[in-house]
C-alpha cells in the first residue's frame, strides 16, 4: 500500500553477495570525509561541525536539512561513510586470534611457512578444498616449527667418483635459518618468546621476550607470498591478513548512530548514541598517539597512549571481550557496542529483520464463549475502531463506504482515513467537514473492520502452525476477546487470565489467504497426529453424554425451545419417540439435529453384537440418525476415528463447524434447563464405601509390612538386576500404588448414577479416575525422581519419625483423602511432590523450546515442489514422494486391510468366485443377490476375470505379507471406502434385501481401469512405474479388496448407479488427497516433533521399575537423538539365547558379563577397505 517516492540511487537486482574484509583504501575510497575533530557541532555556529562526528557531508538526521553529499533529504539520504586516518595500526578486536595463528604459522624474517610439501601430512592439509578447514590444518601443522629450516645440502651429492650420481633430490625448504617466537594472546597484545639457542659452551641462553605490535604484524604479513595465503586458505583479493590490522577506521554516518533530542525540538540539547561516544573517544586517544610522536614523548608514554587506542577501537567493535573492563558511560551503563547490536535474539538480525513489531495488531484477555461460531471471534467495540481494513471504492459499495465516512472515527462502523488517488491522506480525525467529502471512485477508505472481517488469531508461545488461525471477526460489548470453547484445545488456551493476539490483513490477497489456508473449520483435523485437533469438551461434552442417555425425554415446550437454538434447521420437527399420553422426543432425537445427513457410522462392541445395556463403546449413525448408542469423548472428542473426524472426512469443513455450532448450542440449552453443578457432596463418600476404603488400604498396607519382615530376616529374593533393597524398595512402591488405586476404583465404582463428578468422569469433560480416588479414598504414595521419598535429614525424612523407618507412612505416602484433609507430615510430603513437579515445568519450558528452534532451523527450507519431490533451497532432493506416497497427511485415517491377518479358508470364502465348479456353497454366485447370477453360471470368460480379480488380492497380500514385519491390519490410509459404500447405500436406499444389478464383465474392468488412474507418480519409464507401484500399493491393495465383486455384490448389494458413484468420489477425493505442492512439510515435521516435546514430562521415570537400569526417557532421550550423542546415558540391548537354555539363568548371567566386554575387535576377522578411483 505505502508509495515510494523517487529514490535517485541507481537500482540493479542482487547478484550475488561477497563477504571479505576491507582494505584501507576502500575505506579511503568509500568515505566522503575525514573525520579530524572529536565534537558533533559547532557550538558558536549552532549547526554540526566540519570535518566532526556529525559533518553534513555524512548525511543527515534533521528534517530541516539537506545532506551536502548527495543533497537528499533525511527521509531519503540513506548515508555516507567518513574515515578516522589512525596515528599508529591497531589490532582489529574480531581478527587477533587469526592473525596469532598465521603468525605461528610463517617465518617473521622471511615471509615463507614454516612447513612444506616434504611433509606428507602438510601435503594432503593443502589439498583440503574448504579453505576454512584448511587455514586450520596448515596453522596446526606449522605451529610445532621452531625455526625456518635452511636447505639442507648433502655432502656427497657431488660425488664424482661416486660411480652412480645421486637422484635428484626434492627442492628444500629454502627458508631463512631463523628462530620462530612462542606467541601468547594477552588480552590485546601479542606476546612472543624467542629461544635464543645454546652458547659455545653448550649452555642456554636463556630467552627473549617482547610485545609484538600491530606495525611488526604489518611488516611480517607484508613479507607473506600469494602463493603461501593461498595454501593458508586466505583469498588474496578480499581477505589479505595485512588488513586484519587496521591503519584506517570507517565511520558509519549518522543515519546508524542517531543522536536525540533531549527537550524534543531541534535546537536543543542533543544526547548523542553510543557509538558516537566511542568514536569520539577513538578520535581524542588517536590525536593524543600523534601528539605523543610529534612530541617525541619517552616510549613508555607512547605505548600508553597506543594502548589506550587499541582498548577503544575493540571496545567499539565489541564490548564484552573476556578479561577487558567494559567501557560505560558516565552513568555506570555499559555501552553498546557493534557486535552487541548485531548478534543474539535481540539483535538486529533475529529481533530486526526476520522479526519485528507490527502494526494492525491488538491484544487482550480472552474469555469463553459457546453461542459464537466455532471459526468465530468476540472483538471489543473499542478495538474495533481502532484497527483498520483499506477498502478501495469501487461502483459497488461507494455508498456503504460513503455511509461509513460519515459516521466518522468514533463510531463504530465508521472510518479513520481516505487516501486519494495521488497518495494524500485525509485524518478524518482532523477534517474539520469530513462527513462532507464525496468519495471519488478509485480512492482508499480505511474503515473500521467490521462483522465477517477475516483476521488472524494468535496465542504465544506457537508452537505449532494451529497455534495462528484464521478467524471472522464479531464485534461485541465489553473488552475482551471472546471464543468458542471447543477452539481453545490447539491453541492450548484457558480462560484463567490467557491473552491473545489478533492480527488484523491489510489486501484482499492476505484476506483470500487467511480465509481458504488458515482458517479454522480447515485446521480441524491436523496432519500432525492425523485426526482431529478439537473436540467437544467441558459442558458440552458432559451436556451431551446425558442427552443421549437412554430415558433422557424432552417435553414439546422444551423440544420447540431447542429448535429456535439449531443453526440452520430446515423446518421440520421430528417425529416424537412417544406419543401418548403426552409427545415425548428422545435426547438422541434432538442431538441428530446437529449431525449432517448422509452420515453413517457403526461401532460394534467388544462381543460384536449390538449390546442390550448401553455401554460406553458401541454406537449406529445412520443417515445423520443416532440410532443407538451414547456420545462419549471417544466419540466427539478430538480423537482420530470418531464423529468430528468422519464428518470432516466425508462431509467438507463446512459441515463439521455445523456440527460444533449445533452441539454446542443444544447442549447448552438443554443444560441451562436440566442443571447441572458439583458441590462438596459428589465426593463425599457412604459409610459403608468408607469401610471399603479402609479395608484397601490396610491390605495393602500388611503387604508392605510382609516385605519388612522377609528383609529384615533376610527372606526376600533380589529380582533380576537389582538388589535386595532396589527390590524392597520396588515391590512396596508397587503395593502403595495398587493401595490407592484400589482405594479409587471402590471409591469410583460406588459412585450413584446421579453423582455429578461421576457424570464428568464418565463423560469425558473433566477429570479421570485418579482425581476421584484422591479426592474420595486417599492421596497416595508421593514421590521424588521416580523413588520413594528419600531421607533428608539422618535417617529419616523428616524429624517426626524415627530413624531407619521404612513404613509407608514415614516414606511419604498420604493415607487421608483431599476431603479428610492431610495430616502435617502429610502436607509436607505433599509439597516436596509438587515442588518437584514445579522446577522440572521450568526447566523443560526452556529446553522444549531450544529443541524446537533447532528443528526448525535444520528444516525449514524443505517444501514439495510442482513435481511432488521434496527439496531444500538448493534444489537438492530430500525425497521423490512426500512420505513415501505422496499423500497429505490431513486425509489419512486409521483403517483395517483384513486381506492380511484372515485366514486361507476366510479368505477365500470372501473373494473367491468359481462359476464353472464351485467347490463350496460359498463360491457360487446366486440368484437370491445378483440379478445375472444365472446368466453367468458356466461362463469360461467370466471365469477368467474372477480368477484375474482373485490372484491380483492374492497377489497383494502376499506382497504385503512379505514386506511387513508386524501382524497388525491397521494401517493409516486415505479414503474409507466402507464408509464411502455406506453413504452410497444410504444415498441410493439400497438395505440388506436389495438385489444387485452388477455385472462382473463391468464392473471388475471399471475397477481395474479407476485403479490404473490412480497414480501418484506420472511417467511411462520403468523407474517412474516401479515408484508409483511402491508409493500406491497399500491404498489400491485396500481399494482392491474392498470392491471386490463378491463384496459388492454379498455384502453390499450394490447397483450400477451406486458403484458408478462410489468410484467417482474415489477417484475425486484421492487427487484431493495428494499432498499440495508448496507446502512447507519441513517446519511441519518440526513443530510436530516440538509440539508434544513440551508436553512431556522432562524426566519420565518408571514407576515401580521392572529393572534397576531404567532407559533414558522424555526430553533427555530426545535431546541425545538430536544431538546424535556418541555415549548414549542407558546403552541396553536385547540378546536372545539359544532356544534349549532358554529359561537358565546362570547361562543368561554369564552370558551378559561376556557380552559387556566384548568389542568388535573380538568378532571380525579382517577389515579391508577397497578404493576404485575409476568405478567405470
Amino acid at each position: 500500500m505505502a508509495t515510494f517516492p523517487h529514490s535517485s540511487a541507481p537500482l540493479k537486482t542482487v547478484q550475488e553477495i561477497q563477504f571479505g574484509l576491507f582494505s584501507p583504501d576502500e575505506i579511503k575510497s568509500m568515505s566522503v570525509c575525514h573525520i579530524e575533530y572529536a565534537e558533533t557541532m559547532d557550538e558558536q555556529r549552532h549547526r554540526p561541525r566540519e570535518k566532526g562526528l556529525n559533518d553534513p557531508k555524512l548525511g543527515t538526521i534533521d528534517r530541516s536539512q539537506m545532506c551536502a553529499t548527495c543533497g537528499e533529504s533525511q527521509q531519503e539520504c540513506p548515508g555516507h561513510f567518513g574515515h578516522i586516518e589512525l596515528a599508529v595500526p591497531v589490532f582489529h578486536v574480531g581478527f587477533i586470534t587469526k592473525i596469532k595463528k598465521i603468525l605461528e604459522s610463517v617465518c617473521h624474517n622471511c615471509g615463507k611457512l614454516l612447513e612444506d610439501e616434504s611433509n606428507p601430512l602438510f601435503k594432503r592439509a593443502v589439498g583440503l578444498r574448504d579453505p576454512k578447514r584448511r587455514f586450520e590444518a596448515v596453522t596446526r601443522l606449522c605451529k610445532p616449527k621452531t625455526t625456518c629450516d635452511l636447505d639442507a645440502k648433502n655432502e656427497d651429492e657431488q660425488d664424482e667418483f661416486g660411480g652412480n650420481p645421486k637422484k635428484e633430490k626434492p627442492p628444500g625448504h629454502g627458508g631463512c635459518g631463523n628462530i620462530q617466537p612462542t606467541i601468547r594472546k594477552e588480552q590485546l597484545k601479542l606476546n612472543g618468546t624467542w629461544k635464543l639457542g645454546k652458547n659455545e659452551d653448550g649452555e642456554d641462553n636463556g630467552v627473549e621476550k617482547k610485545v609484538i605490535t600491530p606495525q611488526e604484524v604489518l611488516r611480517v604479513f607484508g613479507l607473506i607470498s600469494e602463493d603461501d595465503l593461498l595454501r593458508l586458505g586466505l583469498n588474496v583479493d578480499y581477505a589479505r591478513p595485512e588488513w586484519m590490522v587496521l591503519t584506517v577506521l570507517p565511520v558509519p554516518p549518522p543515519a546508524v548512530r542517531p543522536s536525540i533530542s533531549v527537550d524534543g525540538t531541534s535546537q536543543g540539547m542533543r544526547s548523542e548514541d553510543d557509538l558516537t561516544y566511542k568514536l569520539s573517544d577513538i578520535i581524542r586517544a588517536n590525536s593524543n598517539v600523534r601528539r605523543a610522536e610529534q612530541e617525541g614523548s619517552p616510549q613508555h608514554i607512547t605505548d600508553e597512549f597506543t594502548s589506550l587506542l587499541q582498548y577503544h577501537v575493540a571496545t567499539y567493535m565489541d564490548n564484552d571481550i573476556a578479561g577487558l573492563p567494559k567501557s560505560i558511560q558516565k552513568s555506570g551503563r555499559p555501552l553498546k557496542a557493534i557486535r552487541a547490536r548485531l548478534k543474539s535474539k535481540e539483535g538486529r538480525l533475529r529481533g530486526n529483520l526476520m522479526g519485528k513489531r507490527v502494526d494492525f495488531s491488538a491484544r487482550t484477555v480472552i474469555t469463553g464463549d459457546p453461542n459464537l461460531d466455532l471459526d468465530q471471534v468476540g472483538c471489543p467495540r473499542s478495538t474495533a475502531r481502532i484497527l483498520t481494513f483499506p477498502e478501495r471504492v469501487t461502483l459497488y459499495n461507494i455508498h456503504k463506504l460513503q455511509e461509513l465516512v460519515r459516521n466518522g472515527p468514533n463510531e463504530h462502523p465508521g472510518a479513520k482515513h481516505i487516501i486519494r488517488e495521488d497518495g494524500s491522506r485525509i485524518d478524518l480525525r482532523y477534517h474539520k467537514r469530513a462527513g462532507e467529502i464525496q468519495l471519488q471512485l478509485g480512492w482508499i477508505v480505511e474503515r473500521h473492520i467490521v462483522d465477517g472481517d477475516y483476521i488472524i488469531f494468535n496465542r504465544q508461545p506457537s508452537l505449532h502452525k494451529e497455534s495462528m488461525m484464521g478467524h471472522r471477526v464479531k464485534v461485541m460489548p465489553y473488552s475482551t476477546f471472546r471464543l468458542n470453547l471447543s477452539v481453545t484445545s490447539p491453541y492450548n488456551a484457558d480462560f484463567d487470565g490467557d491473552e491473545m493476539n489478533m492480527h488484523v490483513p491489510q489486501g484482499h490477497e492476505t484476506r483470500a489467504e487467511v480465509a481458504n489456508l488458515c482458517a479454522v473449520p480447515h485446521n480441524i483435523v491436523s496432519p500432525q497426529k492425523n485426526g482431529p485437533l478439537m473436540g467437544i469438551v467441558q459442558d458440552t461434552m458432559a451436556g451431551i453424554w446425558m442427552m443421549t442417555r437412554r430415558d433422557t425425554m424432552m417435553d414439546y415446550e422444551q423440544v420447540m425451545n431447542i429448535l429456535m437454538w439449531v443453526p440452520g434447521w430446515d423446518g421440520v420437527i421430528p417425529t416424537p419417540a412417544i406419543l401418548k399420553p403426552t409427545p415425548r422426543w428422545t435426547g438422541k432425537q434432538i442431538i441428530s439435529l446437529g449431525l449432517p445427513l448422509g452420515l453413517n457410522i457403526f461401532r460394534k462392541s467388544k462381543e460384536g453384537d449390538i449390546p442390550l445395556l448401553e455401554s460406553e463403546e458401541p454406537c449406529l449413525i445412520q443417515n445423520g440418525e443416532l440410532v443407538w448408542g451414547r456420545f462419549t469423548k471417544k466419540l466427539v472428542g478430538a480423537s482420530g476415528g470418531g464423529v468430528v473426524h468422519y464428518i470432516f472426512n466425508d462431509r467438507g469443513p463446512d459441515a463439521t463447524v455445523e456440527f460444533f455450532n449445533a452441539a454446542q448450542r443444544i447442549c447448552c440449552y438443554w443444560l441451562l434447563h436440566h442443571g447441572f453443578s458439583v458441590g462438596i457432596g459428589d465426593t463425599v463418600p457412604d459409610a459403608d464405601m468408607v469401610t471399603k476404603i479402609g479395608e484397601q488400604v490396610v491390605k495393602f498396607k500388611a503387604q508392605v509390612d510382609e516385605y519388612m519382615k522377609n528383609v529384615q530376616i533376610d527372606e526376600m529374593e533380589a529380582a533380576p538386576g537389582m538388589t535386595v533393597r532396589e527390590t524392597f524398595e520396588s515391590k512396596t512402591k508397587a503395593a502403595l500404588d495398587n493401595a490407592r488405586n484400589g482405594a479409587g476404583d471402590v471409591a469410583y465404582k460406588g459412585m450413584n448414577t446421579c453423582n455429578n463428578v461421576g457424570t464428568m468422569v464418565k463423560s469425558g469433560s473433566k477429570g479421570s479416575t485418579t482425581n476421584v480416588s484422591q479426592m474420595t479414598a486417599s492421596v497416595g504414595q508421593q514421590s521424588l525422581e521416580g523413588k520413594r521419598l528419600p531421607f533428608g535429614f539422618k535417617d529419616r525424612v523428616l524429624p517426626h519419625f524415627p530413624k531407619d523407618d521404612y513404613s509407608p507412612a514415614s516414606r511419604g505416602f498420604v493415607e487421608n483423602s483431599y476431603l479428610r484433609g492431610l495430616t502435617p507430615q502429610e502436607f509436607f510430603f505433599h509439597a516436596m511432590g509438587g515442588r518437584e513437579g514445579l522446577i522440572d515445568t521450568a526447566v523443560k519450558t526452556a529446553e522444549t523450546g531450544y529443541i524446537q528452534r533447532r528443528l526448525v532451523k535444520a528444516l525449514e527450507e524443505i517444501m514439495i515442489k510442482y513435481d511432488g519431490t521434496v527439496r531444500n533451497s538448493l534444489g537438492d532432493i530430500l525425497q521423490f514422494t512426500y512420505g513415501e506416497d505422496g499423500l497429505d497427511a490431513t486425509y489419512i485415517e486409521a483403517q483395517d486391510l483384513e486381506i492380511i491377518t484372515s485366514s486361507h479358508e476366510a479368505f477365500e470364502k470372501m473373494y473367491k468366485i468359481d462359476v464353472i465348479s464351485p467347490s463350496s456353497k460359498d463360491q457360487t454366485l446366486t440368484s437370491t443377490y445378483l440379478e445375472v447370477a444365472n446368466e453367468l453360471s458356466g461362463d469360461v470368460e467370466v471365469q477368467q476375470l474372477f480368477d484375474e480379480e482373485f490372484e491380483a488380492i492374492k497377489h497383494d497380500r502376499a506382497k504385503i505379507r512379505h514386506n511387513l514385519d508386524d501382524a497388525d491390519d491397521r494401517r493409516f490410509l486415505p479414503l474409507n471406502v466402507g464408509r464411502m459404500i455406506a453413504n452410497a447405500r444410504n444415498k441410493f436406499k439400497i438395505n440388506d434385501n436389495s438385489k444387485s444389478d452388477l455385472d462382473p464383465r463391468e464392473v471388475i474392468p471399471k475397477v481395474r481401469a479407476l485403479l490404473d488412474r490412480l497414480k501418484i507418480i506420472r511417467g511411462d519409464d520403468e523407474l517412474s512405474k516401479e515408484a508409483d507401484l511402491n508409493a500406491t500399493l497399500l491404498c489400491k491393495a485396500l481399494f482392491r479388496s474392498r470392491l471386490a465383486f463378491k463384496r459388492l455384490v454379498k455384502e453390499d448389494k450394490l447397483s450400477k448407479l451406486a458403484l458408478d458413484n462410489i468410484l467417482g468420489d474415489i477417484e475425486n477425493r484421492f487427487l484431493r488427497a495428494l499432498v499440495s505442492p508448496g507446502e512447507m512439510v519441513g517446519v511441519l515435521a518440526a513443530q510436530s516433533i516440538g509440539e508434544p516435546a513440551t508436553q512431556m514430562t522432562l524426566n519420565t521415570f518408571h514407576l515401580a521399575g521392572v529393572t534397576a537400569k531404567t532407559t533414558t526417557k522424555g526430553v533427555p532421550r530426545l535431546k541425545e537423538i538430536l544431538n546424535v550423542a556418541d555415549n548414549i546415558k542407558t546403552p541396553n540391548m536385547r540378546v536372545y539365547q539359544l532356544p534349549e537354555a532358554r529359561a537358565a539363568q546362570e547361562s543368561a548371567k554369564l552370558l551378559r558379563s561376556k557380552v559387556e566386554f566384548t568389542s568388535l575387535r573380538g568378532v571380525t576377522d579382517a577389515a579391508e577397505i577397497y578404493y576404485d578411483p575409476d568405478i567405470e
